[in-house]
């Protein structure tokens, strides 16, 4: 085991604060991630909260401020629980490095994406209770967690519309994959904004905080932006990112494997974002001049991406895999990475290339 209880076979890309990629052999146990082997991107140093003592303070915007221990939140509202693919704004970054260098910026993989079960309660429920004036359109979310990174160094937030909030998915949870949620994960209690970048699914939440603009600390207003291949991080520069773009990867065969000749299973995941659905997955052999319609497995809900499978004939020798997505809008996935490249590594959706060798028995 690695630190925090993970799996040894972690990608870790940072030790201080612990940022570290699930391994593809891990998303392709199934279609739950093990909590073990689940990613963590965090941006300072993990917080050490009295679960006894720790309260959650909601204001701004409300009729009502409230000030909640654990035992009146979870005593106080019903349970829910949620399938949610929770998905980094920087996974598969390093496609887009491969297309020219991100000075500053961690080479997270394919891995920095992951799906679980929540358990907690509605954020929305919570919120009536507090009763938001007729002026809030935002709900903010400020964690414990310190990141000196920041400019200036302040802890980590950010918000979604208040739409978006009092939908009864999003959730205060406390539970992951039916065990209590770990201190890594943002022990005793985070947001889940499902379908949004996991910079949204605030950790270690201590605040909520309702309000009438967009969260205008760093990691809303300067950090999580989608900037033009020319442009320069900035206060505002570029567009906020929010809800998640279609993507897809294959999970097996690994890339650059060696696999017997004949019959083998491509497997993957795909995940639309948003207010989406997968509506179709196509596998190519043939660097996309033909296309056959691979398999969609269980549907998890809405909130959950999407495992798929194809049979396919390799013949002796070297074969590239390509795989594209589409989803309930009819959009698909881009052709490669060169025209997604921007300055941060965001948004890296490019159909997915996976080679391996087909050797004879």
């Amino acid at each position: 085991m690695s630190r925090y209880g993970k799996r040894a076979d972690l990608i870790v890309h940072e030790e201080d604060p612990f940022n570290a990629e699930t391994a593809l052999s891990a998303l392709a146990e199934g279609p739950l991630t093990a909590t073990d082997a689940f990613y963590v991107r965090g941006h300072g140093a993990v917080p050490e909260i009295d679960a006894a003592t720790w309260r959650l303070r909601v204001h701004g915007l409300v009729e009502r401020e409230l000030n909640l221990s654990l035992t009146t939140l979870l005593e106080a509202f019903r349970e829910r629980t949620e399938t949610a693919t929770l998905q980094c704004a920087g996974n598969r970054r390093a496609g887009l490095i491969a297309v020219r260098d991100i000075p500053g910026e961690a080479p997270w993989g394919p891995g920095a994406t992951g799906t679980a079960t929540w358990t907690g309660v509605a954020l929305a429920d919570v919120l009536a209770l507090a009763r938001p004036l007729r002026d809030a359109a935002h709900v903010g979310f400020v964690g414990a967690d310190f990141s000196p990174e920041a400019t200036p160094g302040q802890r980590f937030g950010g918000s979604v519309p208040l739409d978006k909030a009092c939908r009864p998915e999003v959730l205060l949870a406390r539970g992951m994959n039916g065990a209590p949620l770990p201190p890594v994960h943002g022990a005793p209690l985070r947001v889940v904004v499902p379908g949004y970048i996991g910079a949204r699914s605030v950790k270690w939440l201590e605040r909520i905080e309702v309000r009438a603009t967009a969260w205008e600390g760093y990691f809303q207003h300067v950090a999580y932006r989608l900037l033009p291949e020319d442009g320069t991080p900035g206060p505002g520069a570029g567009m906020p990112l929010g809800l998640i773009a279609l993507n897809a990867d294959v999970l097996s065969p690994a890339d650059g494997e060696t696999v017997p000749a004949g019959p083998v299973e491509v497997r993957g995941y795909a995940f639309a974002g948003g207010e989406r659905h997968v509506a179709r997955v196509d596998v190519s052999l043939d660097g996309g001049a033909t296309w056959s319609q691979a398999e969609l497995l269980e549907d998890l809900g809405r909130w959950a991406w999407r495992y798929w499978r194809m049979m396919v004939e390799l013949t002796p020798g070297e074969h590239e895999i390509l795989v594209r997505a589409w989803d309930s809008s009819a959009a698909t996935q881009p052709e490669d990475e060169t025209a997604l490249w921007n300055p941060k590594g965001y948004v890296n959706n490019a159909r997915p290339r996976v080679r391996v060798r087909a050797a004879a028995s």
